[in-house]
């Protein structure tokens, strides 16, 4: 029989007040520093939630309930706890943290819950949504980097919902990609593609967080979007989307994934000079163009860095910081 190892102090008499303390005191013997902070964090937060709600029985196991139903209905192609953090405004949140920007860099935004790893890569100018019920659109983006040079070679993943507002991945009968792809940038550092004008659509509220939010009397539209994610190697990894100013949800996503750098205007190909002739593209068609700047990982790694060492000072204990993130000096 394994009895308690003799260097680890006993618990006290369970309270309410040392309840905190002793699991502090059971964990305390972890070897990994950034684990044992980022539990005893937790568990303290939790311990101070519950104690400031006076939380009940019946509530906490509600909780439960809710979570084994989440977890329940989440598949590989629906992601309800990705969905519940989005709606939480924690996607957002981490995402912000671990990839902070320079001023000049294009801002992130949530991955949201219906990315795929199977999207087919495409040539410079081909179709990424065949529905025919559509908006006809051509996507024209560069890309650079923080000192404004062209970036050739960097894998761009795009993907958005059909005319009806939704993705391949909500059809049951699903016989593999559409409305989604993968370009390259050319030397130039751009990328051009045809897609359909993006439409506002709700987010999956047939299940656990969709009941949620009508319990909280939010609803669960999402404002008209492209999704894009760029990766190139020694670069940060930007997700991101591009969002439809004057659109009805623009003010309330239902994920909170909407910056005001990221809100674009529409405009038609004819209107910039010379586009429509070089991509046999018809001067009405409706025309999405943005640049995108990315930043490197070192780059990335130094404003982490000094946003961590911000934290680390506001902080009531004493913290250090290990490759961008917090860790305890304990």
């Amino acid at each position: 029989m394994q009895h308690t190892p003799p260097d680890l102090p006993p618990m006290k008499d369970l309270t309410i007040e040392n309840i905190t303390e002793n699991v502090h005191i059971i964990n305390s013997k972890c070897d990994k520093p950034r684990l044992k902070f980022l539990i005893n964090t937790l568990v303290t937060h939790l311990h101070d939630y519950a104690r400031e709600t006076r939380l009940s029985t019946e509530e906490w196991e509600q909780a439960i309930s809710f979570l084994v139903a989440v977890g329940r209905i989440s598949t590989e192609v629906r992601h309800e706890f990705v969905l519940l953090s989005d709606i939480l405004g924690l996607s957002l949140l981490v995402d912000a943290i671990n990839h902070p920007k320079l001023p000049a860099a294009t801002e992130g935004t949530v991955l949201g819950p219906f990315h795929t790893l199977d999207a087919e890569h495409i040539k410079q100018g081909d179709t990424i949504s065949h529905d025919p019920d559509g908006i006809a659109l051509f996507g024209v983006c560069s890309i650079k980097n923080s000192s404004g040079k062209p970036m050739a070679g960097v894998e761009v993943d795009v993907w958005e919902t059909d005319s009806k507002g939704f993705y391949d991945v909500q059809y049951e009968d699903r016989t593999g990609p559409d409305g989604r792809a993968v370009l390259v940038s050319d030397e130039e550092g751009m990328i051009y593609f045809k897609a359909i004008v993006p439409v506002p659509y709700p987010i999956p509220h047939d299940g656990p967080v969709g009941k949620l939010l009508g319990s909280l009397k939010r609803h669960p539209y999402r404002p008209s979007h492209m999704h894009f994610m760029f990766k190139k190697e020694g670069f940060d990894r930007l997700i991101t989307a591009l969002y439809l100013r004057g659109d009805p949800y623009e003010t309330s996503d239902a994920v909170f994934g909407v910056k005001e750098s990221l809100i674009i205007e529409l405009k038609k190909v004819g209107d910039v000079e010379g586009l429509s002739e070089k991509h046999g593209v018809s001067p009405d068609t409706v025309l999405l163009q943005h640049d995108f700047v990315l930043i490197t990982d070192e780059e990335s790694m130094q404003v982490r860095t000094e946003e961590a060492w911000k934290a680390a000072k506001m902080a009531d204990k004493d913290l250090t910081v290990v490759d961008g993130l917090l860790v305890p000096l304990d």
